[in-house]
């Protein structure tokens, strides 16, 4: 990508489709601001059209492949990182002192690790996204905190956004240091404030003559913060008057760390990837130039959230590489463990963790080489696409990483220096456990990748009704807009229900025919489901996170399952016998009875009573369920 993607069109105010006007000046100015952030000019791509009721078969009809010559870049980094760090590094020896040693961050600088991102005539690797994401599989499937390194250093730290936004100065400038030893950090959140940007306070004052800004505020849970060179600061600047309000405006900095006033507060310790950098910053009046503004004044958080989109593809793919892990030990574990005169794994028990395992590791596999695919292509926004990447692979590799664990018993549990030293097999599975279970919190709670997946499921209606919605708007515009609306729906609903999934077979994919026609009958069924319940709510279905959950699921696994057959008929021709299209048959079996759990949920539930429940807890009614116990918290 270049500059041009500067140009692209953002939700102004006069975009936002969404009725604020009443909501409370906090939900409005929040609401406002994530509004603002969205990237209103989209190429429809393949999830969205799940969502409307398109199964877009065609665009999976040949799975992306890398070229020849790309393919031979990736192997040859790949067996280098990989020969490196099995020979270099001890990962548990990361873990046990929280410290990567600085011979391995210096060859892995060497061998241009920091700067895979980075274009070619800047000094970098200039990889593709595929071949990126092919040697973060490796490495984190050996070193967790070896990846976040890597992957926080330029999937979200300063390489993606100045390769995405920088001006020429800012590349020629910062680019090349990514392959001499320069560190980079993404900051964003803040103690007080988590998804919730609106409420961002850490500040940036333009000075009087406007040569620079004095940045002034803290920054939590800062990967790389306390050791990087360079990182890419959100902060507020000076709000814009609209219409006689306040508009919050949110702007990304450059901060290098020898500027006075960075101060690296406390590096947190966390029950996994204990290897990290990762602190709290603070700020104390950091001067920076105005020409270390990316993009513009007021753009930050639609850099933030533009930039997590691709850096959100590095963790499909680490997560994968945890699976595959996870696979080959439970394979060797299950053969060798012999108990009540079978090996584990041909217990019948066994054999459903290994299936299980397998054919989601395959999935796992499909979903993220579909998305990096078309990350590299620049055809197609894949916003949700990315997004559901995330949510499906960490999900799906904490459940590997437990049903591992379980194959493996007390031994799972059991720290690997501890198998060691009493003569056993170190499999680290106690580790990993530890290890993964973030992946379903940064970059993106599950929860908010599913409140994120709504938003833009629900898009193309909100912009179709958007003279509807929109306050103010004349009576005259408003009934010419739903006769407009009505005729659009007339048709389109009759077709959520009479459509050609009626008869479309699909013969082309073989035993995996059956699973294409449901995702096709299941995305008509999806799009008048999800127009049901915007019927039925209105503008409190966003309040509804547990049912819009369900119906997120839902459109994930169809992605997922669709991607998983196109994927395996593509494994299956290129390599005759493989035994993909039976795993593939069986994850989408697996898959089936998910998604009719998620509609069975919908139709039937107590969310109602949990409701109620919920309040009570926090009103303190049930206080007595807590009694008996010996507090370990602070005093309240």
């Amino acid at each position: 990508m270049t500059g041009k993607t500067t140009e692209s069109k953002t939700a102004h105010d006069e975009d936002i489709i969404i009725d604020t006007s009443k909501m409370s000046a906090d939900k409005r100015d929040a609401m406002e601001v994530a509004e603002g952030a969205r990237d209103l000019e989209t190429n429809r791509g393949f999830a969205q059209q799940l969502f409307m009721g398109t199964f877009a078969h065609a665009q999976l009809s040949t799975f992306p492949t890398q070229t020849k010559e790309d393919r031979t870049v990736g192997d040859i980094l790949c067996a280098q990182v990989g020969d490196y760090l099995g020979k270099h590094l001890d990962p548990d020896e990361v873990d046990a002192t929280r410290t990567i040693p600085e011979e391995v961050i210096d060859e892995l600088f060497r061998m241009g690790i920091f700067a895979m991102k980075v274009p070619k005539q800047y000094g970098g690797l200039g990889l593709s996204q595929v071949n990126y994401n092919r040697v973060m599989m490796r490495i984190a499937s050996y070193c967790a905190s070896t990846a976040v390194l890597v992957s926080a250093h330029q999937s979200i730290g300063v390489p993606q956004p100045l390769k995405l936004f920088g001006t020429e100065e800012q590349k020629a400038k910062y680019f090349p240091r990514f392959r001499q030893h320069a560190i980079s950090a993404f900051a964003l959140t803040e103690p007080g404030v988590g998804s919730d940007p609106s409420k961002m306070t850490t500040t940036a004052t333009l000075s009087a003559d406007k040569t620079h800004y004095l940045v002034k505020g803290e920054k939590l849970w800062c990967t790389n913060g306390p050791i990087a060179d360079v990182m890419v600061v959100m902060v507020r600047t000076a709000p814009r008057i609209v219409n006689g309000r306040e508009k919050t405006q949110i702007t990304a900095l450059i901060l290098e760390k020898d500027m006075p006033g960075i101060e690296v507060v406390h590096r947190c310790d966390f029950m996994g990837i204990r290897g990290i950098q990762n602190g709290l910053i603070r700020f104390n009046d950091v001067k920076v130039p105005v020409g270390n503004v990316l993009w513009g004044e007021g753009k930050g958080l639609k850099l933030a959230l533009t930039t997590l989109n691709t850096g959100r593809l590095t963790l499909p793919a680490a997560c994968t590489g945890v699976a595959k892990q996870c696979l080959s030990i439970c394979r060797r574990w299950g053969n060798q463990r012999v108990q009540w005169g079978l090996p584990v794994g041909a217990h019948e028990a066994g054999r459903q963790k290994l299936a299980f395992i397998a054919s989601s590791t395959l999935a796992m596999e499909a979903v993220s080489w579909l998305t990096s695919h078309w990350a590299d292509h620049h055809e197609v926004d894949i916003r949700i696409e990315a997004a559901m990447a995330k949510l499906f692979c960490s999900e799906m590799a904490w459940k590997i990483v437990d049903m591992t664990m379980q194959l493996r018993g007390g031994r799972g549990y059991e720290k690997a220096s501890s198998l060691v030293a009493r003569g056993e097999e170190g499999y680290p599975v106690e580790r990993m456990m530890r290890d993964t279970r973030i992946n379903l919190i940064i970059e993106g709670t599950s929860e908010i990748m599913k409140l994120f997946l709504a938003r833009e499921a629900m898009d193309p209606h909100l912009k179709l009704a958007a003279d509807l919605l929109k306050a103010h708007i004349p009576l005259g515009v408003k009934m010419k807009s739903g006769m407009k609306l009505a005729g659009f729906y007339t048709t389109w609903y009759l077709k959520q229900w009479f459509n050609s999934s009626l008869w479309s077979q699909h013969r082309s994919m073989g035993i995996l025919s059956g699973h294409y026609q449901y995702v096709q009958a299941c995305s008509h069924r999806l799009a008048r489901t999800i127009f049901h319940y915007m019927g039925l709510y209105r503008d409190k279905l966003e309040r509804k996170q547990v049912l819009l959950g369900h119906l997120m699921d839902i459109g994930t696994e169809l992605f997922a399952m669709a991607a998983t057959c196109s994927y395996a008929k593509s494994l299956e021709e290129e390599h005759k016998g493989t035994g993909a299209l039976t795993l593939a048959d069986y994850f989408c079996r697996e898959a089936t009875r998910r998604i009719e759990e998620h509609y069975r949920h919908l139709a039937s539930n107590d969310d109602g009573m949990m409701g109620q429940i919920g309040k009570a807890v926090l009103n303190g009614d049930h206080l007595w369920l807590e009694e008996g116990i010996q507090w370990i918290g602070p005093n309240a």
